[in-house]
């Protein structure tokens, strides 16, 4: 498998990496088990911020994409071809979309709905 990515490109960096890993799963390139670099190899061989290539191996860990082992290394998961044609991103934006359309119809304001999400995500966080 072989990974590019385009510093000009609009995507940030992490989501081209996300987007190739992804495609290189659905065309077979790569498959269930098979081993991906280390983090700081990747991001040796792309001339790119660890930081980066960390980021988007967590959200594909998260999208059951990848899997870390550990000190054994990240391995493509045995569910990814399924769990690559997932984007929790779109489908976040869509739950909430029709949420704040429903909030909307209601005669919310707005500013009583960021005000009531920013409250709700600093007292989960925390």
């Amino acid at each position: 498998m072989k990974i590019s990515v385009n510093i000009e490109h609009s995507n940030p960096l992490f989501t081209q990496l996300i987007e190739q890993i992804k495609k290189a799963v659905l065309n077979n390139d790569i498959a269930a088990g098979d081993a991906l670099p280390s983090i700081r190899q990747l991001a040796n061989d792309l001339d790119i911020n660890h930081k980066t290539v960390a980021k988007a191996y967590r959200l594909l860990e998260r999208d059951g994409v990848i899997q870390t082992k550990g000190y054994r290394g990240t391995f493509i998961h045995q569910n990814a071809k399924e769990n690559s044609t997932i984007n929790l991103n779109e489908w976040v934006l869509s739950e909430l979309d029709k949420t704040l359309t429903s909030f909307r119809e209601l005669g919310i304001t707005e500013s009583e709905m960021r005000i009531a999400f920013n409250s709700l995500i600093n007292s989960r966080h925390n």
